[in-house]
């Protein structure tokens, strides 16, 4: 792979990120919610998914998957709910006039938000279509497959993670300034985060 191909995929990557979706607002709310710090969880669980979603597409279960529209569906379905599940748990939470609530949410197990940004990234089984879309159009056919590949994956979970800790960071110091009533609207927000989130997953189609 030459380092033109390269940069030209990691534009391309940007552009594609340019707009938040489901996970980019699962990580502003878990941040806003739980601080930067435990957030990174949420980011782990995100990036696992991606690349195990990349290993399907470099394996060729792209090609399955894509042939099977009511897994899609059901698999979406399943996340949409769970988000806003989420969603609608963390608005009814988030009570000006119980404190000891916002601590206990602060408390949230690493393993619970690791499954969280997991389950969110996994609920969008055709990201497997959409990396298998991607990958060829960077990879030289008179060179080994799997060492660009691995480049590509690597490359895009970077690209992926920075986003996040940049989505995670703003919405702790955001969440930071305030206290007390304007806290509990932060907590409120992070809620609508979610539910935002199950709609962008719901008419996403790629």
């Amino acid at each position: 792979m030459t380092m033109q191909i390269w940069l030209t995929y990691i534009v391309t990557v940007l552009v594609l990120m340019s707009t938040p979706g489901p996970s980019q607002l699962l990580m502003l709310s878990n941040s806003a919610s739980h601080g930067f710090r435990r957030s990174l969880a949420t980011a782990a669980g995100d990036l696992s998914a991606n690349a195990l979603q990349m290993l399907a597409s470099g394996l060729g279960l792209a090609v399955i998957i894509a042939a099977s529209g009511q897994a899609l569906l059901v698999i979406k379905w399943l996340g949409v709910a769970y988000l806003i599940w989420l969603g609608v748990r963390m608005v009814r939470q988030a009570s000006a006039k119980s404190t000891l609530e916002l601590g206990e949410q602060a408390l949230v197990s690493l393993k619970t938000l690791w499954l969280q940004g997991f389950l969110t990234s996994a609920a969008n089984p055709k990201a497997v279509v959409f990396f298998a879309a991607l990958f060829p159009q960077f990879i030289q056919g008179d060179q080994d497959f799997w060492p660009q590949f691995l480049i590509l994956s690597a490359t895009y979970l970077v690209i992926d993670g920075v986003f996040l800790s940049v989505y995670g960071r703003a919405a702790s110091w955001v969440a930071n300034k305030f206290q007390g009533s304007a806290k509990v609207w932060i907590e409120r927000c992070g809620g609508g985060f979610m539910l935002l989130a199950a709609i962008l997953l719901s008419v996403r189609t790629m």
